[in-house]
């Protein structure tokens, strides 16, 4: 009989069914891939989409799972910047070939373009929380096909340039993110959220924040931007439901007449229903694993991430919700991750 596995996963064994701890495969670093030793992992929307829907995933079993901190135990042989022991937090792409590919296992194998060095004060149950959404929030606000904003610098805070970035949907995890790198790279920051969480939006760098449950949210975020004498900069609609909304503002307000949003599933051709978006209004859809391919991600990966957390320009935000310890926790914070959350991220401690 062969030895035992040292590598252990919570697999989904079929389409519906729930996670499974079993033995799995020990990655196997491709040249441009970390091995990493997963010391938290976090939970997205698409998570339980995945797991009790069945989206995405068409090859059975699977291990799913985007966010991940943890330590470095295997390099590729091109890989350069990174050592065997480093503190580091990825994104995994579990949409990728391999069956095996997602975060929720001890050991992971990541690409080296979407890794960062987690500082050593930074504990890796808060460095989990933002892989996916900081690559989500950074294609749609900084790439070509998004916003195309000028990237944040490395060495400081950008001077304000006199514009302004809505961002829909501010207290969701894509959207805190986006919050936090648009006013470092000089913009100011129009957000909505619930009225609940006014403060933590202010907090985490929105210069106004809007109910987005009132009805005339549209036309005080327009009034109120039109007298700041900023030019706008153009949209975000950080939780895929509000595209008609961010392009009333983007029509009224002139400036950058562009919408983008995230893409809640991988890359699809997707068009927006007719009469959506007024006539002159762009619109772009943005998905995080684009990033890889993108001159942005080194940009934000390779060189913003790790010196922005370790001066707190960047902070990892959502606060985290450990609900439990090991594999076995998994499922339990899928059920409540599909229950929904608010200004908050689920986390699983893999000991």
């Amino acid at each position: 009989m062969p030895p035992p596995s040292p590598n252990r996963a919570a697999w989904i064994p079929a389409k519906h069914a729930p996670f499974t701890i079993a033995d799995a495969p020990m990655p196997q670093p491709g040249p441009t891939e970390i091995v990493i030793r997963a010391h938290a992992v976090a939970f997205n929307p698409v998570d339980p989409a995945i797991q009790k829907l069945g989206m995405v995933i068409t090859t059975y079993p699977t291990v799913i799972g985007c966010d991940v901190a943890g330590q470095i135990t295997a390099l590729g042989t091109d890989v350069v910047g990174f050592a065997v022991g480093d503190r580091v937090l990825a994104m995994l792409d579990h949409a990728a070939e391999r069956s095996h590919w997602g975060a929720f296992q001890l050991y992971c194998a990541a690409s080296a373009g979407v890794t960062a060095k987690l500082p050593a004060g930074v504990a890796f149950t808060r460095g989990c929380v933002l892989p996916v959404a900081l690559s989500t929030a950074a294609m749609a606000v900084f790439s070509r096909e998004g916003l195309g904003l000028k990237c944040p610098r490395v060495d400081e805070v950008a001077a304000p340039n006199g514009r302004v970035v809505l961002v829909w949907g501010g207290s969701s995890s894509v959207g805190s993110c986006a919050i936090q790198m648009v006013r470092a790279a000089g913009y100011a920051v129009a957000t909505t959220c619930g009225r609940h969480n006014f403060e933590y939006c202010r907090d985490v760098g929105a210069e106004w924040v809007f109910d987005y449950r009132s009805a005339s949210v549209v036309e005080d975020i327009v009034s109120a931007l039109q007298a700041s004498g900023k030019v706008f900069a153009g949209a975000f609609d950080a939780v895929f439901a509000h595209i008609g909304e961010c392009g009333e503002v983007a029509h009224r307000l002139g400036g950058k007449k562009h919408v983008a949003t995230i893409l809640p599933g991988p890359p699809t051709p997707m068009v927006v229903a007719e009469g959506l978006l007024p006539e002159g209004v762009g619109h772009s859809y943005c998905y995080c694993t684009n990033i890889k391919h993108d001159k942005i991600g080194p940009a934000i990966w390779g060189q913003w991430v790790t010196p922005a957390l370790a001066k707190g320009t960047l902070r990892c935000k959502p606060e985290p919700k450990v609900v439990g310890r090991g594999l076995e926790a998994i499922q339990e914070a899928c059920d409540r991750m599909s229950e929904g959350v608010s200004a908050t991220k689920l986390v699983v401690e893999i000991l």
